[in-house]
């Protein structure tokens, strides 16, 4: 009898005994029996602490803004398990995911998978079948032993590392950069967003061999200069004044860059106070708009989705109009989303303390006219204390929800407040069972001027949307 999706999910839950376990023989040996099938002929993977999910999307906008067929897998998900994987900028659709699940179940027999390893096998299978150009595949936790590394990247990006998952991935920035150097491979571009990476992580990457492509060296981002002139350069393949919606029959770059040509003076056009200049040190330039994403760290998950990009030289085609045009128009759920006004009512995924602290810089950058409450919940295994610090006294009132009910990993709000109180003394603080009710005693406090964030978890994103869309 045919499962529903719903019936397949609930049966991955049971047919393994752990939530997460890490390794990659079981999930290979799956892979192989189904063929080892190629989600598409250039992979790019992206793992890191936190960026990963804007920088997928950023690097889908800008293929697609190209022209071409992209597959993305990101976890976990806001509201239905079909956002996990998108294939042309849409969501799988039940009957397919069933359809894969069935032959993911006829080919591992007595092995047994994971709930992740399951989706994982899935988003390959149906990007294999969809005769995409590119696939981008967001690692699920860590890097060397997360079932996505099953597949081999031709360019491996990770966008920040710190301190989360310590309990699998080890207790300091080192080792958790050694564990997500793994995407990488050797003779082939890694992609580092951060301007201080840990040791760990640059060690591991020149020990695999991998072409280490770093933030603040081999690319830069400043601000443009007050008077600019645009690069009179030929874009490659398509004229400049559209968004390409088909690729060049003969790619060239890929960036066509607006870079100046030998032995020429660069012209630039005026660029926006509030734009920003990305630079790579092969004298590439672009003078690009500030991300529709909101927050200043989606500079630097641009800036690291453009490096890769960039990274895949002449097999990729993609103008600088196409950069631009998915930089004003790319949003992501849960990712400082606005979901009212009046009070200004924000929901955010973030869930460790370097989140908390773009949070934290959010928040200097666009200041409540009022006062600011938090909606926040956590999960057992994450640092409450260092998340709490984060945001410091920027907080006016903590609204903190239990998340026991959605899942036995869940906090008691009871536990949350011990925390703050311990590291906020005096703080004022609520408990309640759930999001709802947190957040409704958010919303009675508040007044017209003041922001509402909402976040810590995925959890908490996922109830605040589920009531808006």
């Amino acid at each position: 009898m045919t499962r529903t999706l719903a019936e397949w999910l609930a049966y991955q839950e049971r047919t393994h005994p752990r939530d997460i376990a890490l390794g990659l023989d079981r999930v290979r040996a799956v892979w192989e029996a189904m063929g080892a099938p190629r989600p598409a002929p250039i992979v790019i993977t992206v793992g890191g602490t936190n960026g990963k999910g804007s920088t997928v999307a950023l690097l889908e906008g800008m293929l697609r803004a190209a022209g071409y067929r992209t597959g993305c897998y990101t976890s976990p998900h806001l509201l239905r398990y079909n956002e996990r994987i998108r294939i042309e900028g849409e969501d799988a659709g039940d009957d397919a995911l069933v359809a894969s699940f069935e032959r993911i179940e006829a080919a591992r027999g007595d092995i047994p998978q994971t709930y992740f390893e399951f989706g994982t096998l899935a988003a390959i299978d149906l990007m294999a079948r969809a005769s995409l150009d590119v696939a981008i595949l967001e690692v699920g936790l860590g890097g060397r032993l997360d079932a996505v590394n099953i597949v081999d990247p031709d360019v491996a990006v990770v966008t920040t590392v710190d301190l989360d998952h310590q309990d699998w991935l080890g207790g300091d920035r080192d080792s958790i950069g050694r564990e997500k150097a793994g995407i990488a491979r050797a003779g082939r571009p890694a992609i580092i967003g951060e301007l201080a990476p840990p040791a760990g992580l640059l060690q591991a990457l020149r020990d695999i061999g991998a072409d280490i492509v770093r933030a603040g060296e081999a690319f830069t981002v400043t601000s443009p200069p007050v008077e600019a002139t645009p690069v009179e350069a030929a874009p490659v393949g398509a004229a400049s004044a559209a968004i390409p919606r088909q690729r060049a029959s003969t790619p060239q770059a890929p960036i066509a860059a607006e870079a100046a040509p030998t032995g020429a003076a660069p012209t630039r056009t005026r660029a926006a106070p509030t734009g920003w200049r990305w630079t790579h040190r092969d004298g590439t330039v672009l003078d690009l708009p500030r991300p529709a994403l909101d927050a200043p760290v989606q500079v630097a998950n641009a800036a690291t989705a453009i490096a890769a990009i960039h990274a895949l030289g002449p097999r990729v085609d993609v103008s600088p109009d196409a950069i631009r045009h998915t930089l004003e128009h790319v949003h992501v759920a849960g990712r400082l989303q606005c979901i009212a006004e009046h009070p200004r009512t924000l929901v955010d995924v973030g869930h460790n303390p370097q989140a908390a602290r773009a949070l934290a810089a959010w928040l200097d950058a666009e200041p409540s006219a009022g006062r600011v409450f938090a909606v926040y919940g956590a999960l057992a295994d994450k640092d409450v204390a260092g998340v709490v610090e984060a945001l410091g006294r920027r907080v006016d009132g903590w609204f903190l929800a239990g998340l026991e009910r959605d899942t036995p990993r869940g906090l008691p709000a009871d536990a949350i407040a011990a925390t703050l109180a311990a590291v906020l003394p005096g703080s004022a603080a609520q408990a309640f069972p759930d999001v709802a009710q947190a957040w409704a005693a958010a919303r009675d406090a508040a007044g017209d001027e003041d922001t509402v964030l909402l976040f810590g978890s995925f959890f908490v994103a996922g109830a605040a949307l589920s009531t808006v869309t």
